[in-house]
């Protein structure tokens, strides 16, 4: 958004991405810096920074330079809406993790004399995940009512547009017992594992701030956080075109062969028809699918027929985090 007197400066925002020790994927977005605080309070403020995350004004076109710490320089140019995405084969990433297993990499736009001033001192700090070669399996899942209630199956929508516009991330409450669960997921049935947890939502990249703020402030795992663009919302999709969700679980299944997944989701909207079919799609790939029910007759009873007799692999309505705990503990997953 433009300031009254001066334009604004130019910003890179990175989002939280993976890789292996041969693959580099990294995604970002070149804006204008609006200034978004997320600790402001009052309704007044709240809406304001909502305005600023949805009204954001894109960098288009401009080189992006991404300097790994053995000083390589990866370059990749922003689309018609500011985005990039840079996917490489390269050799040897995992010996340059810090120790929680993350890359470090510095974004800086690499046109210097751009006639904008740049916050950061054009260096801005990226992160991707390398997974462990010890780690017992993946963890993917869904954020909307799965860890953070947004009423998305609510009547007209209203509560999502409510808890939107007038919620701050540091007062959004996750549902009871979801940060517990995630952290033995993460530490595996060692009890001292990192198994990588891979948050997926069908929220637009403008709202990833704001998401990546509440796992933050509530303990959940750290992971890469994967959203969809957001002309994509209101594109028309082509018959037989899968959801964004379906296409990043894949691309994740594909970036670890050799490495077995759980998938949490709802029982709302479409996680559960997503999840089938990628479990008969990768068989013996995904070792059970969590689904937290909300309070939605109609579709519950549709979800409880799709999995009626399903023997492909474990699947569980849940109605509370601690349902889930005892049933990992019981298949080995946890300690």
């Amino acid at each position: 958004m433009m300031g009254w007197l001066k334009k604004d400066p130019f910003q890179i925002i990175t989002f939280h991405s993976y890789g292996s020790d041969t693959h580099f994927y990294l995604r970002g977005r070149a804006l204008e810096d609006e200034s978004i605080n997320l600790d402001d309070k009052g309704w007044f403020k709240l809406l304001i920074n909502t305005y600023k995350r949805f009204e954001s004004d894109e960098v288009k076109h401009v080189e992006i330079n991404l300097k790994l710490p053995n000083n390589q320089v990866l370059k990749v140019e922003t689309d018609n809406h500011g985005y990039f995405k840079c996917e490489k084969q390269l050799i040897g990433l995992r010996a340059l993790v810090n120790s929680e297993g993350w890359l470090p990499i510095v974004a800086s736009f690499s046109d210097v004399t751009i006639k904008r001033t740049i916050t950061n001192n054009n260096r801005f700090p990226a992160e991707i995940l390398i997974p462990s070669e010890s780690s017992e399996y993946g963890v993917i899942s869904d954020i909307d009512d799965t860890i953070l209630h947004t009423g998305v199956v609510s009547r007209l929508k209203w509560r999502v547009l409510f808890n939107t516009f007038f919620k701050g991330a540091f007062s959004r409450i996750p549902l009871e017992g979801a940060a517990k669960f995630y952290q033995m997921l993460h530490r595996g049935k060692s009890g001292g594992n990192a198994n990588p947890i891979f948050y997926v939502s069908h929220s637009p990249w403008n709202m990833y701030r704001y998401l990546d703020y509440f796992l933050k402030e509530n303990n959940f795992p750290k992971g890469p956080i994967l959203l969809r663009s957001m002309n994509s919302v209101f594109k028309k999709k082509r018959q037989n075109d899968k959801p964004q969700k379906q296409k990043e679980i894949i691309h994740i299944l594909e970036a670890y062969p050799n490495l077995q997944f759980i998938l949490l989701g709802d029982s709302g909207e479409h996680d559960a028809d997503i999840y089938k079919e990628i479990a008969d799609c990768f068989p013996n790939r995904i070792l059970a699918i969590y689904l937290r029910r909300v309070n939605h007759k109609k579709n519950m009873q549709r979800i409880k027929t799709l999995f009626e007799n399903y023997k492909t692999t474990s699947v569980l309505l849940m109605d509370n985090s601690e349902q889930a705990i005892l049933h990992a503990r019981a298949n080995g997953f946890i300690k």
